[in-house]
């Protein structure tokens, strides 16, 4: 007999107001200034302010998909789709991270390639472009910072925008280092620095959007602590085929087979094990109640 006994409780499938007014505000500011950065490379002829133009560009990509999927993960659940379009979130995420490590290469190759061929760079137009660049980063991260801990989509989209705050840090400093001693290599080297810190998170985004799409335990949770604690409750013998995983990010689900040998010890077991999994997190419960051992049965029906 199965039970679930967790609701259907979708954490961040519910409209947050902030997140998706953030989101929108960091969109325009960045579209916005995408068009005057673009033109402030070209002019001043800077690796690393093309290189935060092709970030923030990519920054325009992310946090429109992200407004989207803001939207679209909320569309209500369907038969065909039991928990509506909560992975969207985690799909947005993963391609977030994976369009930052695709455009960090890119950028990466083109530093070396500078650093055979210095080029001269006009360091007063790019110095203006990148302290501009700096305050709009500066803004949208604010905006998104309340809300990126608690939603992967949202983190997705800010960790763009703090990979360009660093590229527009980065650049300043070349900029300021080219017109101080006319070192050209400073513009090639701000460019690397800027993207490896950016790929640091990007890999992790992509690393943790992976996960949950695999449906891969969640890092915060011990599977053999919430066996324990299963079997703890009065009544269960024994847990197995005990699975853990994410759905979207802040719905966590289980499910479980408990030897429960005793009819009248079920519910208590139900409500026990709908406690226990809410003290760690887990908001989506199903339990099997078995009165007798069905591995035999289970393995001839699941080889």
């Amino acid at each position: 007999m199965a039970h679930d006994c967790g609701g259907h409780h979708h954490g961040s499938a519910d409209a947050d107001p902030r997140a998706t007014r953030a989101l929108r505000i960091a969109l325009v500011a960045t579209a916005t200034f995408l068009v005057a950065e673009v033109v402030g490379g070209l002019v001043s002829n800077s690796l690393a302010l093309l290189a935060d133009a092709g970030h923030m560009l990519t920054d325009v990509g992310a946090l429109a998909l992200s407004l989207f999927v803001a939207w679209f993960s909320r569309q209500a659940a369907s038969p065909e789709k039991t928990y509506g379009y909560l992975r969207w979130e985690i799909l947005a995420a993963f391609v977030n991270g994976a369009a930052l490590l695709l455009i960090s290469v890119w950028i990466a190759v083109e530093a070396l390639l500078r650093f055979r061929t210095p080029e001269p760079i006009g360091s007063g137009v790019m110095l203006a472009v990148a302290v501009a660049g700096l305050l709009v980063n500066v803004g949208s991260a604010w905006v998104l910072h309340g809300s990126h801990e608690s939603n992967l989509n949202v983190r997705g989209a800010y960790l763009h925008v703090l990979g360009d705050l660093l590229a527009s840090v980065a650049t300043i400093v070349a900029a300021l280092v080219v017109r101080a001693t006319g070192w050209l290599a400073a513009d090639p080297i701000a460019s690397v620095l800027s993207t490896l810190l950016i790929m640091r998170g990007a890999w992790r985004l992509v690393a943790e959007s992976v996960n949950v799409l695999l449906e891969a335990t969640p890092r915060h949770i011990a599977v053999a602590d919430v066996r324990a604690r299963l079997q703890a409750i009065p009544g269960v013998e024994s847990v197995h085929d005990l699975h853990v995983w994410t759905v979207t990010s802040g719905v966590v689900a289980m499910s479980a087979h408990a030897i429960v040998r005793e009819p009248e010890h079920h519910q208590g077991v139900l409500e026990g094990a709908h406690d226990a999994m809410r003290d760690m997190g887990i908001g989506h419960v199903t339990v099997q109640l078995e009165r007798r051992e069905m591995y035999e049965r289970e393995r001839h029906l699941h080889p």
